[in-house]
């Protein structure tokens, strides 16, 4: 007897197996029609999937993640077939869904231009278009590895090779092209309505720069035109927005060959920085925390006792100082342990609160690197909490609420997801239990709804991430709690308790900006450079409409400095007109022009950098404005 247990709670039973689609038929006719496939105990299933267990059912649709992860793997497949019927020689690796579309690694003489995108994705829309039933088979690995080298397809050779003699292997059929998958996927076609093949890039097999260098094409698919259409859109706006692009118009930060990888921030990027950081700083000083700074090299042994060298080491970067070994810290914990460790503790030191703005270096695959979003050098806004176990839930409660603060403040919606164990944990299994439901338990009771992440969880423990939503509706993944009982016991942390005898204390670590330099970038894209006025780098921009008027302009820019902005003057021979257009495109907050009226009445003429005219103020008066807009944090 089969249980399934419906979101609202109700349940249905079934004598044997069944297959998703017959469940979500039952349940409604209309729901099959609308519906993708299914989520079973946290695994996502296509329609023609069996269930063979008792568990928690959800049907998905496309708004759904997993509705979207079924819908662009099958058009993947889809861009494959296009693309195999197109260049009969091709040599396909590994076509996934993505959390934007998905894309296609081939192996292929010929290298594809735009044009080419073109016709493929002509192609496969013409494929969607015939209905191809989309069907699952197995075989065994010996029957796999016969099949694929006879087709010559050495990329889906070596990924059977890997896999245990016993394994059974899954194949998809669509129409005519069969390809080495474990799905799930549509039960077909029909449903694919609109397909955009978005851009060609260089990838190398398996993600080492030992291996060949593949074409990998990115796509995305919709079930309606008109999704398609939205989506364009938001990309172009998105294009508008590229930090790194801003980041250049805008002089604040930049990217160079000598250092790659490594941002570049210039005096106005560092004024956007510091006045980030300073004021984070001051939010945490009213929470309780006590920031430290610990090196930024330490001893590789360290990196052993912690776990790193087995979980982490080829992301790491290795030193040797006077014939020992060293390495470049890639994560700032283990320095705050050993602040910890430097003195005895008693359970009425906690909770600990222990800030830290380090610097840490992350080796990254060149292929991976992108402005300030993806760096191998980059400042976190780290904290780790010592406290006692029954001080957990209060702790992540207070850390939820400074993260609200936090992402409100600039006007991010986000959402919460609970990441869980993954494959190459650290401890025992009973501790992750209590750890995974010591989180569950404290959302639960925070009354917030959360996402399961199945195997996101940090090697040492669970974690609760935040993701945001920026001003076109994309999602980042910025800050993180992360509950740890195993690296106290790596390190023997203790504390003396009540009754005079040591134990361990729990760690929790969290950031909230995240990298800082990452964050910098979403908050670049966000505001698309228009940053709010406490954090501009310029907040007004004084524009004498002559030079006769440079003296009242030097005496406004004077006082609005004497009041703590930041001021630049444009004393330049250049036209009015074009004066304001620059300091628009500059995205400087405010505007003031002086000319002749605003010297006879003492007053100032201001614009805002959108263009809207606010008219003619008295300074004071404008002072008292923009004073209030920067308490207010206004966006």
């Amino acid at each position: 007897m089969r249980v399934i247990t419906l979101p609202d709670g109700s349940k249905k039973q079934y004598q044997d197996k069944v297959l998703v689609r017959d469940i979500v038929k039952d349940i409604s006719e209309g729901l099959y029609r609308d519906s993708l496939g299914a989520v079973l105990n946290g695994r996502v299933l296509g329609m023609e999937d069996e269930v063979d267990e008792d568990g928690n059912f959800k049907v998905v649709k496309f708004q759904d993640p997993e509705g979207k992860e079924i819908f662009w793997h099958t058009s993947s497949h889809v861009m494959a077939h296009a693309i195999k019927n197109l260049y009969p020689n091709v040599k396909f690796a590994i076509g996934p869904a993505t959390k934007e579309g998905f894309y296609y690694d081939i192996d292929l003489e010929e290298r594809l231009t735009t044009e080419d995108l073109e016709k493929i994705e002509k192609e496969a829309i013409k494929l969607a278009r015939e209905n191809l039933d989309v069907k699952r088979m197995e075989i065994s690995r010996e029957e796999a590895l016969d099949k694929f080298r006879k087709e010559e397809e050495i990329y889906k050779v070596e990924l059977i090779e890997d896999l245990g003699e016993d394994a059974q292997i899954s194949l998809y059929e669509t129409g005519a092209f069969v390809d080495l998958c474990k799905g799930p996927h549509l039960e077909s076609t029909k449903k694919i309505k609109a397909i955009k093949l978005l851009s060609i890039a260089g990838a190398y097999w398996r993600g080492s720069e030992k291996n060949k260098m593949l074409q990998r094409i990115y796509g995305i698919s919709f079930e309606k035109q008109k999704q398609l259409d939205e989506y364009l859109e938001l990309r172009e706006e998105a294009e508008k927005r590229d930090h790194r692009k801003l980041g250049r118009e805008l002089d604040l930060f930049s990217f160079h060959e000598e250092g790659p990888g490594f941002p570049f921030f210039h005096p106005k990027g560092m004024i956007l920085r510091n006045h980030l950081l300073s004021w984070w700083r001051g939010v945490l000083d009213e929470n309780g925390y006590g920031e430290i700074s610990t090196p930024m090299i330490l001893s590789e042994a360290l990196w052993h006792q912690s776990g790193h060298w087995d979980h982490y080491q080829e992301n790491m970067y290795f030193t040797k100082i006077d014939d020992g070994d060293y390495a470049v810290k890639p994560m700032n914990c283990p320095g705050s342990i050993l602040v910890y460790d430097s003195k005895p503790h008693s359970y009425r030191d906690f909770p600990m609160r222990l800030s830290e703005f380090g610097l840490v270096h992350r080796h990254e695959l060149s292929g991976a690197l992108h402005g300030l979003f993806r760096v191998r050098a980059f400042t976190q806004d780290d904290a780790h909490i010592y406290c006692l176990k029954d001080q957990i839930k209060d702790e992540v409660f207070k850390l939820i609420d400074l993260a609200a603060y936090l992402y409100n403040t600039f006007g991010f919606k986000y959402r919460l997801e609970l990441s869980t164990r993954p494959e190459n944990y650290m401890g025992d299994i009973e501790v992750w239990n209590l750890a995974e439901e010591s989180l569950k338990k404290a959302l639960e009771e925070k009354g917030i709804p959360y996402d399961i992440n199945e195997g996101d969880g940090a090697f040492y423990g669970p974690k609760i991430d935040f993701q945001l939503e920026d001003a076109i509706k994309r999602t980042w993944q910025c800050g993180t709690i992360q509950l740890d009982f195993q690296l106290p016991e790596n390190f023997d942390l203790t504390y003396v308790n009540e009754k005079g005898e040591k134990e361990r204390p729990v760690m929790l670590h969290r950031t909230m900006l995240g990298s800082v330099e990452r964050f910098l970038g979403i908050l670049t894209e966000h505001f698309a450079g228009k940053f709010p006025l406490w954090i501009s780098p310029v907040q007004v921009k004084v524009v004498p409409v002559s030079d006769k008027f440079a003296d009242y302009a030097q005496e406004v820019s004077d006082k609005l400095k004497e009041s703590g902005y930041r001021v630049e003057e444009d004393k330049r021979a250049e036209k009015l007109g074009k004066k304001i257009r620059d300091a628009q495109l500059e995205k400087v907050p405010y505007v003031v022009v002086v000319g002749e009226k605003e010297v006879n009445d003492k007053t100032i003429s201001v614009r805002q950098r959108d263009g809207v005219d606010l008219g003619s103020k008295n300074l004071d008066e404008f002072i008292q404005e923009l004073d209030k807009e920067v308490k207010e944090k206004s966006i």
